[in-house]
């Protein structure tokens, strides 16, 4: 029980680390920040691409959250 509980803990701060660097690449692809090429993506696409992040930060809250309830049940407290 232990073990999963830390498991849950443990995925989320690594997904909450990785938040950063996935919500840079996502701003990097939408915003010319070179100045010489265009957008790498715009219009429609760069709504659903600006939306990776909050994708991203629900899987890993989910991700978290379920191996916590996994090791709940194992111990019967759920």
């Amino acid at each position: 029980m232990l073990a999963s509980l830390i498991g849950g803990f443990i995925i989320i701060l690594i997904g909450v680390t990785l938040a950063p660097i996935v919500a840079d690449s996502v701003w990097t692809a939408t915003h010319n920040t070179t100045g010489t090429a265009a957008n790498n993506v715009t219009g429609a696409t760069a709504t659903l691409v600006n939306l990776v992040t909050l994708f991203y930060c629900i899987g890993v809250m989910t991700a978290g959250i379920s191996v916590a309830i996994q090791g709940l049940r194992q111990a019967g407290l759920v």
